[in-house]
Parts: C-alpha cells; structure tokens; sequence
C-alpha cells in the first residue's frame, strides 16, 4: 500500500504537470470578438498553443450586440420595405405586416448558429476557451502575466481584444434613465420584443442610422438628433444628403445642429439654435459612440500606455511592453470589425515573423441602410484637407443597367476620388443596392494604385452594379 508521503508527492507532481499543461501558452488572446477569435483561430492553425478568454460572450459586440443582429433584422425591413411598394415592379400584396416578435427570434437563432460555428472551428484548432474575466498582472521581474478563473496564466505572447463600449455621455438624467430602461444602447434595444411607438435616437452615425432605418421600417415614429450639420460622420457630403433625403421620404425625422441636454422621463430636451425644445417619445436609444474597454484590467498599474482612445500601439500592433499586443476596438484606431480581423493577421503574422501591417487608408466603411452607402479611401472633404491635388469624378447609378432595372426612381450616385495628374484611384463612395459587396474591390484598385488607363482592362461582368466603376471612368 502506498503511504501518505506517496500520495501527497504524486499528488504534487501531478499539479505541476497540469500547471505546465494548462497554464503556460505561446499566445493568451483577451477578448473574444471578431479580432479576438480570428487571432486564436490563426494561432492555432499554426501550430502555437492558445488561450483565448472571454468574459461575456463569444463573438463580441459584433456577433451579439452590433454587425449581425443588426443585419438581420435590416434584412427583414427591406423585404417588407420592397413589398409594401411592389407595385411599381408589377407585384401587388395585400395585408402585409411585419412581426418584430418573430424578427427579433430569427436574430436570436442567427446569433446562436453562428456563436456555434465559432466555438466549433477553435475547438478544431485546438484553441482552449475560457469564460472568465481576465487581468493583467506583472511579477518582480516584470514578466506580464494573465489572472483568469482564480488562475494566474502566462505566455511568450499576450493579445488584448477587449473590445468597446457604447458611450453614456453625461447628459443629465442618462444615467438614471439608463438604469430605469427609457434609455438604450445598441445592447438593449436589440433584444425588445415590443415596438416602441416614438423612438428618438441621440446620435446619427453608423449605428444609430441603422437602428433608426430598421425602427421607422417597422412602423415607429423615428426622430435622429445629431450635433453635426450631417448625419454619417466623415461620410462623404453628397453620399450624406441622399442618404438623409431616402430616410426622410421613408418617414425618418432629421434634428441637425442640435445637442441633447437633458433626459427626462418620458422625453428628450435638446438645444438648437439658441432654442430648448422638448421631444416626447416611448424609447431613447443612445449612439453617440464608443469607448475602449480598458479599464478595470490592470493596464496602468502593469505599465501600459494609454490614451483616452485606447491602447497605444504601432503599425504592427504592439503595446509598449513587449509580447504584448492590442488589436480591434480597444487600441482606438478604427473601431470596425474588418479593421480587427486584419489586425489579428498582422499581429499573428508579427508573431509568427512574417512581415505585414495595417494600411488604414485602404479600410472601407458601410452603412447598412436601404439605400446601403460605402466608402474607401479619400473623399473629397479629406482630400482637400491634406491638401491633395484631386478631381472628382460623380455619376448617377442609373448609368448601370442593373441598378436601373431594380431601383424603380432611384437617385444613387458614384462618386470616384483621382489624384492630378496622374489620375490614379484614391477614394470610392457610393450609395446603392450592393455597395458593401462592391467596395472591397474599390479598396482593391486603391491599394494596387490603379489608374484610370487601368481599368479598360479589367472585365465587368453585365450586367451588374459594380460595372458603374468602369461607366464612372471609361
């Protein structure tokens, strides 16, 4: 029989054993959205053993609370949308209605099918999964280490995807309005299962532009308060105009120049031009931004640079402590999750040493409203603040024969950035049906520096939408 001493030993050796086998890891990835999970599913197809941590849920914002919710639910709009107004396309249908009971169960099932896709490839790769709340810690010897599940991990390389935040400005009465449920963000007002009669939105950017598109679609009284003198952000001016003229003859109202200064219960009190005016409405959704999930991990006391955007890092993604790297959101570059997917290739490829980084001008933007817009590169508001010699090259999209035969009175335009004189491709804006699937090529011929003689060479197909490009410059 084995005595007590024996136990205990082999009890010891086995503890090290599983510390050597769990805890120590070539890469700990924090955060499981978009750039998150793409870096561990990169990391373990290479053979690199992985941690990835995930306090909430897998997938992120984007997964859950942003990119395909939203898009889902839009999807359904716009199926409603066409067929309350198919008879100018030769279909008539009587007693439509949307049920945004069922929509929101859809979003639901699409989340669900896809947080499944997620978990089962990184099991796949062999990438270990913790839901847990991580933190950064440093030793004496200023190793930086992860505290996770009352675990202490570590590894040759550490990746922060923690992610963003929706912004609760302090606005009075936010709070308290947050806490009793008049006030949503982009988390909350996902999920409502009742429709709510007037809904204002404070902030007319990418997401809130979204939320108001789909909200008046399913037959709310959709006010858009916004500071600026247009709605989109750094959306190209003249995208910006039709876009607001297609929403508004949709039945979305447009308060520009305005700013919320109080919440009350039961209604918004802004101020514009010098007027204070008061807005009653059901629901207030809150999308005046985001912040970057830095705080509460223990970067400062760590050594980390910090800055009110986010993590500070260079062109490759490295933090100023070394083997420790921030992509998507949380290093405040460009909050989108395309930026973040190719910022975990660059950071994996870092790791791996390969030589790569992020091209930030050649990064598209899309906002999913019907009409959709897209963007990449220059437009022409940036150009003329860099002092850029450009021309600006505008056509109707109704020069593509597809566009033409699907967008019964459409009013889309192409609008094409080149630089004097050598006419090489610096900006592609557009909005119609299909920009966000068009725009990747834009980006394309940006990042090769293509010329207009270049185009002749490339073959469209027809008909199709993206041939404006060709019709744009030929």
């Amino acid at each position: 029989m084995l005595n007590n001493r024996t136990y205990i030993f082999i009890y010891v050796l086995l503890w090290f054993i599983k510390e050597e086998i769990i805890i120590n890891y070539d890469v700990i990835i924090i955060g499981a959205g978009p750039g998150g999970y793409s870096a561990a599913l990169k990391a373990g197809k290479n053979g690199l053993t992985t941690l990835l941590i995930e306090k909430r849920k897998i997938g992120g914002v984007c997964l859950n609370e942003g990119c395909i919710p939203t898009k889902t639910l839009l999807y359904s709009a716009k199926i409603f949308d066409n067929a309350k107004h198919g008879e100018k396309y030769g279909i008539t249908v009587e007693n439509i209605q949307l049920d945004h009971e069922k929509i929101v169960k859809r979003k639901d099932k699409t989340v669900k099918i896809l947080a499944a896709g997620i978990k089962s490839a990184l099991k796949n790769e062999g990438v270990h999964y913790l839901e847990a709340e991580a933190k950064l810690v440093k030793d004496d010897k200023g190793h930086i280490g992860v505290w996770a599940n009352g675990e202490e991990f570590s590894a040759k390389n550490i990746i922060i995807a923690s992610g963003s935040s929706a912004i609760l400005p302090p606005i009075e009465g936010a709070l308290k309005m947050y806490s009793a449920g008049f006030v949503l963000t982009n988390r909350e007002i996902l999920d409502l299962n009742e429709l709510p009669k007037t809904l204002v939105v404070i902030g007319g950017g990418v997401v809130g532009l979204e939320l108001a598109s789909y909200f008046n679609s399913a037959g709310a009284q959709v006010f858009v308060i916004e500071m600026l003198p247009q709605i989109g952000g750094n959306l190209d001016h003249d995208l910006a105009t039709i876009l607001q003229q297609n929403l508004q003859r949709k039945g979305v109202n447009f308060i520009l120049n305005a700013r919320v200064v109080e919440i009350k219960d039961g209604a918004a009190v802004y101020e514009q031009n010098g007027e204070i005016a008061e807005l009653a409405c059901d629901k207030i959704l809150m999308s005046v931004g985001r912040y970057a999930n830095i705080s509460g991990m223990g970067l400062m006391e760590a050594g980390f640079e910090c800055t009110s955007q986010g993590i500070v890092v260079n062109e490759y993604g490295e933090t100023n402590i070394a083997g420790v790297y921030a992509i998507g959101d949380v290093n405040g570059q460009l909050m989108l999750a395309h930026t973040a997917y190719r910022e975990a290739d660059v950071c994996l490829n870092r790791i791996l040493g390969i030589e790569d980084k992020v091209d930030y001008s050649i990064i598209p933007s899309v906002i999913y409203t019907s009409p959709e817009t897209a963007g990449v590169g220059e437009t022409e508001e940036s150009a003329k603040k860099k002092g850029l010699e450009y021309e600006a090259v505008t056509v109707s999209m109704r020069h593509s024969g597809r566009y033409l035969a699907e967008n019964e009175g459409g009013d889309g335009i192409c609008k094409i950035i080149l630089a004097k004189p050598s006419k090489q491709i610096l900006g592609v804006h557009m909005i119609t049906n299909y920009a966000a699937e068009i725009i990747y090529g834009a980006g394309m011929l940006i990042q090769q520096k293509t010329k207009v003689e270049d185009i002749e060479k490339i073959v469209f197909p027809h008909p199709t939408v993206s041939e404006i490009i060709r019709e744009a410059l030929i």
